[in-house]
């Protein structure tokens, strides 16, 4: 058998396994690359959107005080980054075929997911208590008082695009935790491969994080903050 053919065989045997072609790759990696691709379209849009709507507007509420506000995301950011390094770790696990250590460390990186969230939902419950609404302030309450006395002219729509950013991205992290959670109770029956993909959706979710935090909370921090 010629040269050729030796090589028209291996590229139609591992035309969909990657193989070791350097422009082949799985089909389930290419449809996660390609999924990865079109929501963070969908994550650069909201918040080019964000980045307008506070550019043009006369003025823009600052309500994150550095304490405890700005704190107490920092700690949700750091279990985010905590849960990118376990996933690390699970994929090289897997990639040695150490399912049950790949496991252990794929319920590390869904603990620190579910502790990212309780504290996202804690916040959220505590904003909302506060006043905050996604459209608007609630009437009466401290937080527009002083709204009111601080940024009279800030746009209403500070609300809006923080519930709608940070909920989205928070459906994203409960998301791959469930998702993660499937390839862990299946590890047995998975490939390494379903491991990495798993693996390219969490830091995703993670880097997201990376341009949200900055943007939503550190931009708005309060330097000044009232004194009552």
């Amino acid at each position: 058998m010629t040269t050729h053919a030796h090589t028209a065989e291996r590229l139609t045997a591992d035309d969909w396994s990657g193989g070791t072609f350097p422009y082949h790759i799985g089909h389930k990696k290419l449809g996660m690359w390609l999924f990865i691709v079109s929501d963070a379209l969908t994550f650069s849009a909201l918040l080019i959107g964000y980045s307008y709507v506070r550019v043009s507007s006369d003025q823009w509420a600052t309500p994150f005080a550095f304490s405890p506000s700005i704190l107490f995301s920092t700690s949700m950011t750091l279990c985010l980054l905590a849960s990118s390094f376990t996933m690390v770790m699970a994929v090289a696990a897997s990639a040695r075929r150490d399912r049950r250590k790949a496991r252990r460390w794929i319920g590390a990186t869904m603990l620190g997911g579910l502790t990212f969230l309780a504290l996202h939902i804690y916040e959220w419950l505590h904003l909302i208590e506060e006043g905050l609404r996604p459209f608007g302030l609630a009437q009466g309450s401290a937080f527009a008082k002083e709204w009111t006395e601080r940024w009279p002219q800030a746009s209403p729509l500070f609300g809006a695009t923080f519930f709608a950013i940070t909920g989205l991205h928070m459906f994203h992290v409960l998301t791959g935790v469930i998702y993660l959670g499937y390839i862990a109770l299946r590890i047995r029956r998975k490939t390494h491969e379903d491991v990495e993909i798993s693996g390219l959706y969490w830091h995703f979710v993670d880097l997201v994080w990376m341009f949200v935090f900055p943007l939503i909370y550190l931009l708005s921090v309060d330097f000044h903050p009232a004194v009552h």
